[in-house]
């Protein structure tokens, strides 16, 4: 997790996933972050295609995540009552 907060420095992350975790910023924490340089080099780096999907993919998961924060819930929390809810013999819906 430390690497991947500093993403920017760490040899773990391929250029093209740094562009990509970029990209992620822009759309998470700061837009302006998505100026001209950032997109000539998406453009260059990722089809349009790709790019809708990875846009599509971080504010999906990120809004899920701030959701989940509203509701109080910690990560696993859901997974392990819909687990119980099974063990209990119960096969409806969460």
């Amino acid at each position: 997790m430390s690497e991947l907060m500093a993403y920017e420095k760490s040899a773990r992350f391929t250029p093209r996933e740094k562009l990509a975790l970029r990209y992620a910023d822009a759309i998470m924490y700061d837009p302006a972050q998505a100026d001209d340089k950032l997109w000539s080099a998406l453009h260059a780096e990722f089809t349009e295609p790709e790019l809708v999907e990875l846009g599509y993919w971080i504010g999906f998961t990120f809004g899920g995540q701030r959701w989940l924060k509203t509701l109080g819930t910690v990560q696993g929390e859901f997974a392990a009552a819909v687990a119980a809810r099974r063990a209990d013999g119960d096969s409806g819906n969460p």
